[in-house]
Order: C-alpha cells, then structure tokens, then sequence
C-alpha cells in the first residue's frame, strides 16, 4: 500500500495496515517527515487509549522510485484537494501507469475529474471515510473515532467488482477496517458533499464545534437554509433525494459533538480550507445548470475573506 500524505487520515490508514502485517510506504511532502517516519515508525493512539509503534517505509512525493508496481497495489491519496499539485499528477501518472489503482479520499467535489486526466479511468476509486483521526505531530496519531470506508470506481454503470477491489476489501478486514464497496459512488460523495457544505463552513464562521452548531437558534436557521439549498442543487445534479438527510445531519453533530470541522481547524491555523472545492463546487454545479445559489455563494466568500487575514 502507498498512503500519498501524511496527515492524520495517511498515518491513521498506514499504521492499521501495516500493523495487520501488510508492506506500506508513506509518501511525504517533506524530507524531514520522511526521514522521521522512517526512524520512529507511526504512533498511533487507539480508541481505548492503548498506543503502539508501527514500522513504515517512508519517502517523499517528489523522489519516490518505487522498486516495482503491480495491479494488486494501491496509491491511497490521502492529501487535501489544495495540495494536488501539477508535480503530484505526474508522478501519480507515473504510478498508475504500472497498473495500480489509486483510491481518492478528497473531500469535496473536483478532484476526481481532475485525476481522470492523468490516471486511467479504469484504475479510479472514489472513497468516502466516516472514521475520526487527529495528528498529533509529525508521527503520531490518535484514532478518534471508528468508522466505515466506502468506496467504489468513478466509472459510470460499474456493476461488478474488480479483482483489485476485491483484494483491498480482504485486506481492509484484515486489518480490522471497516470496508464497504459501492457501484453508486458519485451519489455517496454528492451525500458527503452535503454534510460538509453545512457543517464545515458554519463551524469555521462561527467558530464552533460541531456540536453546538444547532444549540443556538440563528445557527440552526442558518445550518437549514444552507442545506436546503445545498440538497436542491445536489439533486438537480443527478444526487438521490433522501427524505431523511436534515435528520442525518443533525445526528452527525450530535455524533461528533466534540469535534472541531476540518475547516475551522484551518482556520483557526491560518491554513488554507477546503472551501473552493465543498461550497464552490456547489456553486459550480449551481451556474452550470443555471441556478441560484446564494448561500453557498455567501458561505464561501465569509470563509475566503477569513482564510486571508
């Protein structure tokens, strides 16, 4: 397995495979992570609070010569949609051309259209993932929370599973992960799309957690029309309707109440957020099919006016 990023959701994955037994590199953006990872393995910090010291291969994105790639080899991309760089998408079309299959854990929209130009569709894997984990430092992670990992190709009309895809689930259960497989991806992101178009914005402009975003009543007029909105533009572009998708919502905050939103980390970090590829690419799907988007349009500018400052 090749984990590209080593953020909290890179080292999470890497160290729960590797410590089921499975042979994992980790591709960081800094030689000095690199060369960290590789002295001191992964710490991960389980869910009871147990730790253990994991043993990964470890280099950067740019230098990476990989020895040789198979078709039952897998590039986990696990970088945020800011860093998919020019130099990135060579070298992942590098990778691919070996026959890997790469599994895409971007939020937002975007990113897969983007990756279809330099990997083959065929080889192309969307993925969703519910569970929580918080980097700690450089090499250490704290698994936060349990969840499933759903993901699927990009094809259009994909009914049968790939041998690869089948191998990746074996080897998900293997390392006690929760896996399911999909035909139905883009419908899974459009949902995952919806819940971050609510929940990271409003948690960063209000500063927040996730768990009082609905406490206060202007919050949650705000959180309805927002999603409102943001399911009537999904829709329209091709998502399933789920009549019980605000409920869904509300139970996801109720859930993760004690989490900060990936956005209002960066934030608060002064770091670029995700924001141009959750709420702007609803509003892109918005004027592409001609139709108003207000609230995105005004959730996006408060969120890019407060990552400049």
């Amino acid at each position: 397995m090749i984990i590209v990023g080593a953020g909290a959701l890179g080292l999470l994955y890497g160290a729960r495979l590797a410590e089921a037994g499975m042979e994992v590199v980790i591709l960081t953006r800094s030689d000095e992570q690199a060369k960290l990872l590789r002295k001191e393995g992964i710490r991960l910090t389980k869910r009871d609070g147990a730790q253990s010291r994991v043993s990964v291969q470890a280099s950067t994105i740019n230098t990476y010569k990989p020895d040789a790639l198979r078709q039952e080899d897998w590039i986990w991309l696990c970088v945020k949609q800011v860093h998919l760089s020019e130099q990135l998408l060579r070298q992942l079309g590098r990778l691919t051309a070996a026959g890997c299959s790469v599994l895409a854990l971007q939020n937002g929209i975007g990113h897969l259209d983007l990756l279809g130009k330099v990997c083959p569709k065929e080889q192309l894997n969307a993925a969703i993932t519910t569970e929580g984990a918080m980097r700690i430092d450089d090499y250490s992670v704290h698994h936060t929370g349990s969840g499933t990992i759903m993901f699927g190709s990009w094809l259009k009309n994909e009914e049968k599973a790939s041998k690869p895809q089948k191998m990746l689930l074996k080897a998900l259960i293997g390392a006690g992960i929760e896996g399911k497989l999909s035909n139905e991806m883009e419908n899974v992101v459009y949902r995952k799309l919806l819940i971050n178009a609510v929940i990271n914005p409003l948690t960063g402009i209000f500063g927040v957690r996730n768990g009082e975003l609905p406490s206060e009543p202007s919050r949650l007029r705000w959180m309805k029309a927002l999603h409102e909105e943001s399911e009537r533009i999904l829709v329209h572009a091709g998502m399933m309707k789920d009549a019980d998708s605000w409920d869904q919502l509300l139970h996801i905050c109720e859930a993760t109440a004690g989490n900060q939103s990936s956005m209002l980390r960066d934030v608060l970090a002064g770091r670029t957020t995700e924001i141009d590829w959750i709420n702007g690419g609803i509003v892109s799907l918005a004027k592409r099919m001609q139709v108003p988007a207000p609230m995105n349009e005004a959730v996006l500018t408060l969120i890019q006016t407060l990552q400049t400052n």
